[in-house]
């Protein structure tokens, strides 16, 4: 017994239960932070990977859905072009809600680009609400939805992050 009167056996468990939970949500932060250096280093293998391989992402009416659609955007030349002229992809940090092997995440995000100024000048290109539906798969965690909308005023916007704060997903299509 504990001080407490708790048997110690159940208090240890009690601790294991949140260790893992605070793990969880780690590695789940971990990977939605992950995203903007690998699209930033047009590392399109390491972008898709964060993926399950038929996961899908919608952004502003664009959806792909499937792992490789992931890899082609990210060596598009659209994307290859803003790269090239300096960008960075900045998502986070990520509310994220864990229950089993589900997950829901939401996280604001920002996409720098270089200003027409000079190397050392950045503007502020998107502002965008970005929620997500995690599976654990085969021991990870990989990205089975992901909505993004502009934070411009967009009524689906702030259903994302309403949505993904009370832990619950969402689905827009």
């Amino acid at each position: 017994m504990t001080a407490g009167g708790e048997p110690a056996e159940a208090r240890i468990a009690a601790l294991e239960a949140r260790l893992q939970r605070l793990e969880e949500e780690r590695d789940i932060q971990r990977l939605i932070a992950s995203y903007g250096p690998c699209v930033d280093a047009a590392n399109s293998a390491g972008a898709a990977e964060l993926w399950a391989e038929d996961g899908s992402y919608d952004v502003e009416g664009w959806r792909m859905t499937r792992r490789e659609d992931i890899r082609a955007m990210v060596d598009s030349e659209g994307h290859r072009a803003l790269v090239d002229r300096g960008c960075c992809h900045f998502l986070g940090p990520a509310v994220v809600s864990v229950d089993g092997d589900e997950a829901v995440a939401v996280c604001e995000s920002l996409v720098l680009r270089a200003a027409d100024e000079g190397p050392t000048e950045y503007v502020v290109w998107r502002a965008a609400a970005n929620h997500f539906h995690l599976q654990r798969v085969a021991g990870r965690w990989r990205i089975v939805a992901r909505t993004t909308r502009l934070l411009n005023g967009n009524p689906e916007a702030h259903r994302l992050l309403t949505a993904g704060l009370a832990g619950e997903r969402l689905d827009l299509s």
